[in-house]
């Protein structure tokens, strides 16, 4: 088969490839759409010594099942899978499994291919009305849905209260903007430092985005949600907390730097750290898609899978304004 092939800092190859290792259990799902996440930009740039190359990434994946009980079905792929017996998984916290695997990082690899071999309990079967391309979202939709969740079960107002800062205006912020407003939340705000993708986000989604420099000092939120997670955006997230708000932080941009703990502490601000999603997550955010509960899902661009250096280098260079690109295997 042929795929996108992480080389180094800054380089991939598009290739032929061996088809996908199997596990006992696994199916081979082939690849119709498949999204560009954070992740796979850090690793892009080096910056992710989980996944070292040469390795194929990518994990926000939609396709067809080739093989087993699902053969023909169209599906999207939860990627991360996990033993399903340790404590973590019997409580329904799947995602803090500690012998947990996630597509596009060894020993799995990513989506950025032809196929993918997975286990059939993580696939979401979805109707013929939805595209490959939106079914592809319920991944990035699915780490906000989550968030989500715990802040709706942290905070002491409901959500239709409460005043919302997202920091951030890629496919997470967009998915838990999305989330949010699926949970009867209302006052947000979205804050994006790209004059473009600001642009995109108020005239194509209906978004109140707007630019970091122009919130004011004293302006405060009950709850914020950090979906870049930069030493700048944690920061940001603390000054910008009401007193007993809630911070829920998805991003994984940086893992140096500091925040105001003696602010947290003094004001009773809870921080909660969030990491991908529980299967009944996935399970909600991907039939919420298909119930039409997230709107249409047209913020995508579409480019063919072996075009994906150049898509890498445009987002990098900050020439794209869609929050997500979708690769096609299929060109």
């Amino acid at each position: 088969m042929r795929a996108l092939v992480y080389q180094g800092e800054k380089s991939l190859e598009y290739r032929e490839v061996d088809d996908p290792r199997r596990g006992e259990s696994d199916v081979v799902v082939a690849v119709e759409s498949v999204g560009i996440c954070g992740s796979d930009m850090h690793a892009f740039l080096g910056h992710d010594e989980r996944r070292k190359p040469p390795l194929i990434l990518g994990h926000e994946a939609a396709g067809v099942v080739m093989d087993g009980d699902l053969a023909g079905r169209r599906v999207t792929v939860n990627p991360l899978v996990t033993c399903g017996t340790c404590l973590a998984c019997l409580r329904g916290r799947e995602n803090l499994c500690p012998d947990r695997q996630i597509l596009s990082m060894q020993p799995r690899e990513g989506a950025f291919a032809e196929m993918i071999a997975v286990p059939p309990s993580n696939l979401f079967e979805i109707p013929d009305a939805i595209s490959f391309d939106v079914a592809a979202l319920a991944e990035p939709i699915a780490c906000g849905w989550h968030a989500v969740r715990l802040a709706r079960q942290a905070l002491s107002i409901p959500l239709s209260e409460a005043r919302i800062l997202v920091i951030g205006g890629g496919a997470i912020g967009v998915g838990a903007t999305l989330s949010l407003i699926a949970a009867q939340a209302s006052d947000i705000v979205v804050s994006e430092p790209h004059a473009g993708r600001r642009l995109y986000l108020n005239d194509n989604l209906g978004f109140s985005a707007v630019d970091p420099a122009g919130i004011r000092a004293d302006d405060q939120f009950d709850l914020t949600v950090d979906a870049v997670g930069f030493s700048a955006t944690r920061s940001h997230s603390v000054a910008h907390a009401r007193p007993g708000g809630v911070i829920v932080h998805i991003g994984l941009g940086e893992a140096s730097g500091s925040v105001d703990f003696r602010r947290m502490t003094l004001q009773e601000i809870t921080f909660i750290g969030t990491y991908t999603y529980t299967r009944d997550d996935f399970t909600a955010a991907a039939q919420a898609i298909c119930d039409g509960r997230l709107g249409a899902l047209d913020w995508i661009e579409r480019r063919p899978l072996g075009d994906g250096q150049a898509a890498f280098d445009d987002i990098l260079a900050g020439r794209v304004q869609a929050p997500k690109i979708v690769l096609k295997p299929a060109g």
